[in-house]
């Protein structure tokens, strides 16, 4: 590729704008339509052991951005103090070494923490020009009105323009929230020098009644205290602080309030919240005990640490008691006294780093709430891709799924993972979520762990309403086998069948378990109580295989071992069908170890059975077989093998002759040619149930969450065949 990446700049006429925040959302907006994308940031602080960069770090973190700090650094400040003018001509070489990798880049201005006022931003203006980038410009709302926030929007707009930068839209960040129609009101009236049109506001601030290029795109985010909210880790380092007590995982969590909790304790617990660090002298023994007392009991706020100041610790006797309490909550020694401990605690700034996961879903889900995505890459002219790579898959399944948001059900609410991922689906709005277990543990591991799952409905798996009601639904559904109602009673209780039996009485459309339970454990009882649609005779399940440059289809590679013919035509048609569902076209191989008519034996016999079934089940569709998995994808060997066939050199749906084979091909393919494997998948049930691997990470659980959520969204009926092109040539 040549060094012409198409690029945005974005830039703030100060500090604490959030400008980080709007980056990341412009990124992961970036990564959902463009196959490769890049950071750059001009100017950062010299690099060092003690000197990070948190900006760079969080983007460059990001999934879909190959690139190392070094690439994605221009010069230092120490640099452009030197010599401004040869700064910025390395900047530009060093900018366009990324764009000649990328097919966009994201560059991200100078933080206002070397350099101040006006000058700056007139630095970043002409590094943007030189770039030639249009430049998306942040400004803050903290603790100004909407005139002042249209005034610094004027004036920043006009020094841009002076140094030939070419503004395309404005992001008013940090505003506050009873001011936000006044400011988008505002943003809808921007004329493209920032000032404001006569009679062109709108309530979004997305749209007005205009010829495009008369007005300045503009966009109005809320402040969010929590993206503001320090870690623990951040406290304690603050302070000088180490480790006593605790998990060093829950250092992590963001601390939402600050207290010197030198007072009685009674006065002290109406004082305690949610999220608080509270500071106390460390030979106050009482205030310890009572804190954690307090932390673990229920109704009462679940604390995020205790910091010990004074050089005091508790002596022998109580240190041994708070030991074999063995507490989770964090306890920090620090030799600094109250004042300046307090302080100190109170200067540590939080950051949105790759670090919190949390923070990061909250930014995300800000910038989608309040900018118009299909707005800003429509002013960006971002081409529409020709290929699909994992992540734009794997977004796309997350914004389908929030289009029509489902409800699914998480059995296993003991598991962190579960938890991690379920505050990732709720804060994005992915979906509706049901987390069984015990509620006051559940949302008390939450809170440690720093999560918000406030959305989240909590339910026993012992609720007794519920048992009786899915025990006698049960013990009707199993009458046939003798099922009495004291064992459907026992039954339920178990986690996969109540979550099931939620699903079954329409209580959630779905469901997804198997991190902690095996396979059998997590989809046996949905053969009981859901069983298959109708004219499907088993369920079976299929890979969504992400190739770098495509989605395909490969089934079934987790359920049954040795199909039958009809059994085979039934995994085919079923697969098609869940290949429509998400989005990729539908070209059937049914593979054997010969093509066409060259072999012959039972295998291959059993194959050429299953392909004719499907011809005569589902004529419309495009299937071949047997065939063999390089005349499948493969064009030159296609013409030679199977010349003239609408499936052979461009298939995106495979039907493996037995699990053996189709396990082993999904593994190979996905170690060797670096596919990401999306599944297993279920299909066959009347309503969805997915199975999770027991290694699955966060990011598995949430992309399972969401094919469940697009599965319950609509029946996986097949129309005729799309005939979408589909890229040709070998995929391993």
């Amino acid at each position: 590729m040549s060094d012409t990446a198409r690029s945005i700049y974005i830039t703030s006429p100060e500090g604490e704008t959030g400008k980080s925040t709007i980056a990341l959302g412009v990124l992961d907006l970036l990564v959902r339509k463009v196959q490769r994308v890049g950071v750059f940031r001009p100017v950062t602080r010299a690099a060092g052991p003690d000197v990070q960069d948190y900006v760079l770090e969080l983007l460059l973190a990001h999934d879909g951005v190959e690139l190392t700090a070094d690439q994605a650094i221009g010069v230092t400040y120490e640099d452009v103090h030197a010599d401004p003018e040869a700064a910025l001509s390395q900047i530009v070489a060093r900018y366009h070494e990324v764009a000649s990798q990328c097919d966009f880049v994201v560059v991200v201005g100078t933080d206002y923490t070397d350099v101040a006022g006006p000058t700056e931003l007139s630095f970043n203006a002409r590094v943007a020009a030189n770039l030639g980038a249009p430049v998306l410009l942040v400004v803050s709302g903290k603790g100004r009105t909407p005139d002042a926030v249209g005034n610094l929007i004027e004036v920043s707009v006009a020094e841009l323009r002076s140094q030939h930068a070419q503004p395309i839209g404005v992001v008013a960040n940090r505003v506050d929230p009873g001011d936000l129609d006044a400011v988008r009101a505002l943003l809808g009236a921007l004329g493209p020098d920032g000032e404001p049109i006569a009679g062109a506001g709108t309530a979004s601030g997305t749209t007005a009644d205009h010829a495009p290029g008369t007005r300045l795109p503009g966009w109005a985010v809320p402040e969010d205290p929590f993206l503001d909210a320090p870690t623990v880790r951040a406290l304690m380092e603050a302070v000088g602080g180490s480790l006593a007590f605790g998990e060093e995982a829950l250092l992590g969590r963001e601390a939402t309030d600050l207290l010197v909790g030198a007072m009685s304790f009674e006065h002290l617990l109406d004082r305690l919240t949610d999220g608080a660090v509270v500071i106390t002298p460390g030979d106050r023994v009482d205030i310890l005990i009572g804190l954690l007392a307090a932390h673990s009991a229920s109704g009462f706020p679940s604390l995020a640490g205790v910091i010990l100041n004074g050089g005091f610790f508790p002596p022998e006797s109580t240190a041994r008691l708070v030991a074999d309490l063995d507490p989770s909550l964090p306890i920090i020694r620090t030799d600094l006294g109250t004042f300046r401990s307090a302080s100190a605690a109170a200067s540590a700034r939080g950051r949105v780093t790759k670090e919190s996961q949390r923070k990061v879903d909250t930014a995300l889900a800000l910038f989608e709430q309040s900018v118009d995505g299909a707005a800003l890459l429509a002013g960006l002219d971002v081409p529409r891709p020709e290929v699909v790579t994992p992540l734009m898959f794997e977004y796309e399944l997350l914004s389908r799924a929030r289009a029509d948001r489902k409800h699914v059900v998480l059995p296993e609410g003991d598991d962190d993972r579960i938890l991690r991922a379920a505050s990732t689906l709720l804060g994005r709005h992915v979906a509706e979520l049901t987390i069984l277990g015990d509620e006051q543990k559940v949302r008390a591991r939450a809170a440690e762990l720093g999560l918000d799952i406030d959305a989240a409905h909590v339910v026993s798996p012992h609720d007794p309403e519920l048992v009786e009601r899915f025990s006698a639904e049960y013990q009707r559904l199993r009458a046939h086998k003798g099922m009495t109602l004291e064992e459907a009673r026992e039954r339920v209780q178990d986690v996969s069948y109540f979550g099931t039996m939620m699903v079954h009485l329409g209580l959630a459309d779905g469901m997804v378990s198997g991190a902690k339970h095996t396979t059998a454990h997590t989809i046996k009882p949905s053969f009981e109580i859901i069983k298959t649609q109708p004219g499907v005779s088993v369920v079976s399940s299929v890979f969504l295989m992400c190739l770098q440059d495509r989605v395909l289809v490969y089934g079934d590679c987790a359920v049954i071992p040795d199909p039958t013919a009809e059994q085979l035509a039934d995994i085919a048609i079923s697969s098609a069908a869940t290949a429509q569902q998400f989005g990729v076209d539908q070209r059937v191989a049914m593979l054997s170890y010969s093509t066409g008519e060259s072999g012959s034996g039972a295998d291959v016999d059993k194959v050429r059975r299953g392909t004719a079934l499907v011809r005569e089940r589902r004529p419309d569709l495009f299937v071949e077989g047997p065939i063999q998995y390089d005349a499948a994808v493969d064009a030159s060997v296609a013409a030679s093998k199977m010349p003239g066939s609408d499936v052979a050199g461009r298939a995106t749906v495979f039907i493996f002759p037995d699990l053996n084979t189709g396990n082993n091909t999904y593994k190979a393919v996905q170690r060797s040619a670096g596919a990401v494997a999306v599944g297993p998948v279920l299909q066959g049930l009347n309503k969805p149930v997915n199975d999770l691997s027991r290694g699955a990470l966060v990011q598995d659980i949430v992309n399972t969450v969401a094919i469940t959520a697009i599965q319950a969204q609509a029946p996986a009926d097949v129309p005729a065949p799309s005939t979408t092109p589909v890229p040709q040539g070998a995929t391993s």
